[in-house]
């Protein structure tokens, strides 16, 4: 009987151990930024981008990527990307808009792409606002804005769209809340307990009323499709969910799904105009 006790002691030991480092390591498990500077978006076959400086209200100062569109007046897309690279890995979503006329501004998080910081959900938040304030500072306005998140950008999108209220908002792969993902990989421990950065999209989606649009692989093996159609379900209307067969969590590109978002977005400009 002792011998048990001290086992089931030593496991319960090891366990909360386990549970500590978890805990302290949990940023370096969500956040794998390319910390390399991105480079010159001509490099990457965007030779209508430039470099741009943010300033964020902490004081940090960002490397970012903009393009203007065609007209003035027309729309930018704002792209919030995933946890992984820098924007520079992002260029063929940026090439889809810019073909099409839209202007693009790919916001660089802290601690992503040169840029001084550490990566946390706050952090990325800060981030996002300044990318906008710079926009507005330049002379663009909110119904100009399409935000669009990826990944863990989808969070980032959605807290945005709470705080400037956009006409349209493309989410790729997104997810209801960063805890949910957690828990799919880390079943073992009490993950609501313990996690930082939460993103919590699906308590907020309700609150945002724009139009949606949703896109996700259904082979997706790092944010389950069905975490997204969660997210869906409670999001106002007018909205549109694609589900792109075959597609995985980072290749959706490679299937098309520019294309589908862009025809999206245009539809989206041409109701605007009538």
């Amino acid at each position: 009987m002792v011998g048990l006790l001290k086992l089931v002691a030593v496991v319960g030991l090891g366990y909360l151990a386990l549970m500590a480092v978890m805990y302290l390591a949990q940023r370096k498990l969500q956040y794998f930024p390319d910390r390399n500077p991105p480079g010159d978006p001509a490099a990457v076959g965007l030779k209508d981008m430039q470099s741009v400086k943010v300033i964020t209200s902490d004081n940090l100062q960002l490397v970012a990527w903009f393009a203007p569109p065609k007209k003035r007046t027309g729309k930018i897309v704002i792209i919030y990307h995933g946890n992984a690279g820098n924007i520079s890995n992002r260029a063929i979503k940026a090439a889809h808009f810019m073909e099409r006329g839209h202007g693009v501004f790919m916001c660089e998080y802290r601690g992503y792409g040169g840029n001084p910081g550490t990566p946390t959900e706050e952090g990325f938040y800060i981030d996002a606002r300044a990318a906008i304030k710079w926009l507005e500072d330049k002379g663009y306005t909110t119904g100009q804005f399409v935000i669009y998140g990826e990944s863990i950008g989808t969070g980032v999108a959605v807290q945005m769209a709470t705080e400037i209220h956009p006409r349209q908002m493309i989410l790729e792969a997104p997810f209801s809340s960063a805890t949910d993902v957690a828990r799919r990989s880390y079943g073992f421990i009490p993950v609501d307990m313990l996690i930082l950065d939460r993103f919590d999209s699906l308590a907020k989606i309700p609150k945002i009323k724009t139009s949606l649009f949703i896109i996700h692989g259904d082979e997706d093996a790092v944010i389950p499709i069905d975490l997204s159609k969660k997210l869906f379900e409670l999001a106002n209307h007018p909205k549109e969910f694609i589900t792109i067969e075959r597609g995985g969590h980072s290749d959706l590109y490679n299937h098309h799904a520019g294309h589908v978002i862009g025809d999206w977005l245009d539809k989206q400009v041409s109701e605007e105009r009538a």
